[in-house]
Parts: C-alpha cells; sequence; structure tokens
C-alpha cells in the first residue's frame, strides 16, 4: 500500500526522493509528499499523483542531502493535502512519514490535546509525531530513546521514518507489521530507507530487512539497529535479486500487458532447477526438512487474499486428486478471526506474491502459536512471508508492479503443482508412468503459454464489442472454477465492470436468473471429464439468449457452433489448464480495461501490496 523512501549521504536528496516515488506508484495512492532538512524542515505534499507533487515544489527549495518521501493510501482521513505525508509535530520541528495503522491513536490523542496539543489533520500519523515531540520535550532523553519510547506506547502496525531539526545528520526509521528495508550505500555514509526494493535498485543491491520490533538509527555515517527494549541487533547484509531493468516498462504500454507476456519466462523460472523430466526427476529444494511432515499430514490449510486465495482454490484441487490429501483453503483475513481448529499436525501453506499481506502474516502467527507447521510460496525474497514461516518456496516470477496480478498467479500455480507431484510421487498416489508423463507435459507449459498469447488479437477485437458492457458472468468447471473466479476479478479490477465467478452447475441455482441478451457469459470449455457438462450449461445460457465467449481446447468441433465467440488455448492435462486458460481472461480485462480509459496499472482504490487491516 503506501510507499516510503528516504536518504541520507552526499547527493542531492530530492531527485532520489522523486525517482523513488515513481517507482512506488505501482502499490497505489492517492497523495504524495517529500520533507527535506538542510538547516530547516520543508515539506512538500500534494493529493493526487506524484507529477502533481513536482508541479507543486517546482522553483521551491528542495537543496539537501538528507529527505524522505512518501505515497499515502488513505486509511484515517480523506484523500488531501492536509492529510498527506509527512506529518509535523505542533512545533514543526519533528516530521514523519508512516504506513500501517495506530489502532490507539484515539485515546492518544485525547492525552495530548489535554497536554495543549492541536492537530491539524485527520490522522493517526499526526499523532505519533506529536507523541514523539510530547517525550522529546518532557523526558530529558536522547532522540534514540525518545522513537523507542513513543513506540512503545502505540499499539497497531507501521513503518516509520522520523527527522528532527535539531538532529540534521540522524535519520530514523522503525518497523512493526509492515515491511521497512535499508539499502546500504556505494558511498561512503550514504543510507537508503524504502518501504520495498523498487526505489533503491537503482543506488544499491546491499540492503537490511529490519524485522518486527526493530529501530534503525544512522547518525554520522553510521548505522545502527535496535529493539524497541534496547537490545542492540546486528544487521545482515543481503544481496538483491532484482535487476533495474524488470522495473522498466520495456516498450509495452502498461507493466500489465508486459507482465502478462512475462509469463512463458516467469513460469520456467518458477519450475528452473527444481524437474528434469528426461531424467523424471522433481526436487523442490524449499520443503527441506518438513518433508514428512507432509506426508503425514492429516490435512493442508492453505490461507491467502485475492488472486492468491484463487491459486490456492487450485491447489485444493492439486493435492486433493494428486496426493489424496484433504486440503481448506481459507481466505487469511476470516481465518485469522473465526478461531479456527488447527492442530500440530496439520500443514499450512501462506501464498502471497508480496510476502507482506497483513492478513496472511496475521493468520501464519495464529497457525504457529497452534502449533502447526508453515510453509510460504511467495514472490519477494527476504519479504515478512518467507522470513515468518518455518519453511517454503520462491516462485521466481521476478517484480510484478501492475496492481492487478497475473504472471504471479501463474507462478504461484506452477509451483503449488510442482509441490503437489512431488508428494504424490513419494506417497505413491500416483503411478510412475503417470508421474513421468505429467513432468514431460509441466515442461511444455511455458510454450503452451507462449501460444495462447497469440490470441490476443482475437481477444482484442472481442474486448471491443464488450467494453461498455455493464456486467458478466464467468462459469467453469472443475480445475476451470477457480480460473472464472480469477478471470472475473480480472476484470472487476481494471475495468470496473461487475463481475462474478461460479461453478457453472451452481448457475441454476441462482445466476441463470440473470441471464439475457444483454449478460456475455465467459466459459471455460476446455477437453475435460466434465466438458460433456459444461456443454449443456452453454446450451442452458444460449436457451435464455445469453452471449457465449468460450474458452477451448484447440480443434474443438462442438462448443465452436454453440458459442457466440470462441478462443482456442493449447490442449493440455487437465491439472495444468489454470496456467494456460488463464492468459487469454488477463487479456481480455486488459484490453476492455484500455478501451475504457481506466488506469489499467494503478486501478483506484487498489494496492499492489495489502500490508494494513
Amino acid at each position: 500500500m503506501c510507499g516510503i523512501v528516504a536518504y541520507i549521504g552526499k547527493r542531492e536528496v530530492y531527485p532520489i526522493l522523486i525517482k523513488g516515488l515513481q517507482r512506488l506508484e505501482y502499490r497505489g495512492y492517492d497523495s504524495a509528499g517529500v520533507a527535506i532538512l538542510n538547516g530547516e524542515l520543508k515539506v512538500f505534499k500534494k493529493a493526487g499523483k506524484v507529477s502533481e507533487l513536482v508541479s507543486f515544489a517546482k522553483g521551491k527549495d528542495v537543496k539537501g542531502h538528507l529527505g524522505m518521501g512518501h505515497t499515502r493510501w488513505a486509511t484515517h482521513g480523506e484523500p488531501n493535502d492536509r492529510n498527506a505525508h509527512p506529518q509535523f509535530s505542533q512545533s514543526k520541528n519533528f516530521a514523519i512519514i508512516h504506513n500501517g495503522i495506530i489502532e490507539n491513536y484515539a485515546s492518544i490523542k485525547q492525552e495530548l490535546k489535554k497536554r495543549g496539543h492541536v492537530f491539524e489533520s485527520d490522522t493517526d500519523t499526526e499523532v505519533l509525531i506529536h507523541l514523539i515531540e510530547d517525550i522529546y520535550e518532557h523526558g530529558n532523553v536522547s532522540l534514540e530513546e525518545v522513537v523507542r519510547l513513543a513506540l512503545g506506547e502505540v499499539i497497531g502496525a507501521y513503518a516509520i521514518v522520523v527527522l528532527a531539526k535539531e538532529h540534521p545528520s540522524e535519520l530514523i526509521a522503525a518497523r512493526k507489521g509492515s515491511p521497512i528495508i535499508i539499502g546500504i550505500g556505494k558511498e561512503e555514509g550514504e543510507f537508503f530507507v524504502a518501504s520495498d526494493a523498487t526505489p533503491i535498485i537503482e543506488y544499491t543491491n546491499n540492503v537490511v530487512y529490519l524485522n518486527d520490533g526493530e529501530v534503525v538509527f544512522i547518525r554520522d555515517g553510521k548505522l545502527t539497529i535496535k529493539t524497541i527494549e534496547n537490545q542492540v541487533k546486528i544487521p545482515y547484509i543481503t544481496e538483491l535479486e532484482m535487476k533495474l531493468e524488470q522495473l522498466e516498462k520495456g516498450g509495452y504500454e502498461h507493466f500489465m500487458l508486459k507482465e502478462i507476456y512475462e509469463q512463458p519466462v516467469s513460469i520456467w523460472n518458477s519450475m528452473r532447477g527444481r524437474i528434469d523430466a528426461s531424467k523424471g526427476s522433481l526436487k523442490l529444494g524449499g520443503i527441506g526438512e518438513f518433508e514428512n511432515r507432509f506426508y503425514n499430514a492429516n490435512r493442508i490449510i492453505i490461507v491467502a487474499c485475492g488472486t492468491s486465495w484463487h491459486a490456492g482454490l487450485v491447489a485444493e484441487y492439486l493435492f486433493e486428486d494428486l496426493a489424496r490429501i484433504p486440503v481448506e483453503v481459507e481466505y487469511a483475513s476470516e481465518f485469522r478471526y473465526r478461531n479456527p481448529i488447527v492442530n500440530e499436525d496439520d500443514i499450512i501453506i501462506a501464498i502471497s506474491q508480496s510476502g507482506e499481506t497483513a492478513d496472511t502474516l496475521a493468520a501464519i502467527e495464529l497457525a504457529k502459536s497452534k502449533g502447526a507447521t508453515i510453509f510460504g510460496v511467495c514472490n519477494v525474497v527476504g519479504s515478512s512471508i518467507p522470513r515468518a514461516t518455518h519453511a517454503g518456496s520462491y516462485t521466481h516470477a521476478g517484480p510484478e508492479i501492475g496492481v492487478a496480478s497475473t504472471k504471479a498467479f501463474t507462478a504461484q500455480v506452477a509451483v503449488l503443482t510442482l509441490m503437489a507431484l512431488q508428494l504424490a510421487y513419494k506417497k505413491g498416489t500416483i503411478t510412475e508412468s503417470r508421474f513421468h508423463s505429467l513432468l514431460l507435459e509441466l515442461e511444455q507449459i511455458p510454450s503452451k503459454v507462449e501460444r495462447a498469447l497469440k490470441t490476443n488479437d482475437k481477444v482484442k477485437s472481442i474486448a471491443k464489442k464488450f467494453k461498455n458492457t455493464r456486467n458478466f458472468l464467468y462459469l467453469g468447471r472443475g480445475y476451470g472454477f477457480p480460473v472464472a473466479l480469477e478471470g472475473a476479478l480480472k476484470l472487476k479490477e481494471i475495468s470496473y465492470i461487475h463481475a462474478e465467478g461460479y461453478p457453472a452447475a451452481e448457475m441454476k441455482h441462482g445466476p441463470i436468473a440473470l441471464i439475457d441478451e444483454n449478460m456475455p457469459v465467459v466459459v471455460i470449455a476446455t477437453k475435460n471429464s466434465s466438458y460433456e457438462k459444461v456443454v449443456s450449461n452453454i446450451q442452458e445460457v444460449k436457451a435464455r439468449k445469453g452471449i457465449i465467449i468460450a474458452i477451448v481446447t484447440e480443434g474443438d468441433d462442438v462448443v465452436k457452433y454453440l458459442a457466440d465467440y470462441v478462443i482456442e488455448i493449447p490442449e493440455t492435462e487437465d491439472i495444468l489448464v489454470p496456467i494456460v486458460s488463464v492468459v487469454p481472461l488477463q487479456l481480455l480485462a486488459y484490453h476492455i480495461a484500455v478501451m475504457r480509459g481506466c488506469n489499467v496499472d494503478q486501478p483506484r482504490n487498489l494496492a499492489k501490496s495489502v500490508t494494513v487491516e
């Protein structure tokens, strides 16, 4: 969600902050601002895009070598100039930027008002910087101690950066439940702070990931990390895998389109080194020492949100079909609050593109407290979820900048397929020949996704016909049902058209009432064991004058005569259909959104990584 970038060193800070904020735009935001400390503590902030901040700051004195910038996604207070970050303290001698939510801000604010504090914004963030200043003025302790004392009084999640006018060579940052990384600059004594690697990869690939409850103090070119309880921690420097060119559009109009077309490579990268069909080998190293727990698990519980939850639904079919292990798929946001029954011999699989999803992290902690083994499937190396789980596998999809997830979904499904296959083979629930044939087909999936991408022109022509439609229905059976859900979500996210995904057989239990000549129905109708049933569902729609857009297997000679529009994809194994069939649905959502003039990469009200409840 909100984005953070900060710098201390010898370079001019303003260009670093602005470029960093532009790189953070993909996270979703409604206002932006910077603070620069150069004798005076100056704040420039505006509601709207970073470009509006740049226009506002044009001609103003933005010189300095210490500063911080922020893109805000509103939680407390409407999006406007007053509520944008950075937020000042009462005297304007302190400034703060903040991701997260301070849950007890109201009680702290009430107490500070009694002490004479006057607040200018509606934010919880302003309350925290007022608290820091209040302790500083009355506590007779160092700035370092002040920040730790203040953080000890707040309840909630935060990633913060603090500047103080009286401390012109100091920068303080801290985290709890919201990510912060520290970049070690190439020049002596320079450091970067950011909510993720995107704004700083141009300057360094050596970073320190802060853990929950840690505070970093950068002063006079030195870095110190302590816990809120004043325990000194040794910084562990990690080298980033991200490359600068991965953050550029590479000639594509939008990041989303680029990422859709990257899927043959991202899927292969997620399997590379893990399978070798010629040798009949499959080794998902991340399971490691917990392999036996998987074999003996009574059940698997998958926790995730959004698109990752849809990947989890595909995994439910995979694990039960191949490995014969019972699976439950939970929304992490519900799992954490409904007092779930979790046993020590349960396996929890947590899926997240960013590795920072707040509800998924909370679900992990709940399951850990009950003794379960936690396995993470994540795309971002060094993020919070991989560090919170017992074991896991990275998807290696590369940075995903578009808010609507595309290549992350197919990479997640690829890794979960490998996981299910490995367990099935070890448990003996599939035959040797079946195992080998599935490995061979898996190796063909990137090339089949490449072929599915060649439907782009056909999909674009269909999109043109339906760009002004107000409602869509998506139907699928078996492995096609999660794909229907994902296709509907993509359309909702970026085109703002209402769309619903349903199991095709459930259409008769309600949704069929919506069918008329104005209702396009997208049906995943590939050749599988449910094919005849799906054909019957299509006929039911046609009998009510519904419009059918069908995703079919190449060479289909039945559905193409029933459907109004047909998109052919390569034939593959039933368990691998989700990876291939989702591609034209991604393209359909993309083209409709572009034709409607929507902001494809940064859809309204959405954030890439949901790091608050």
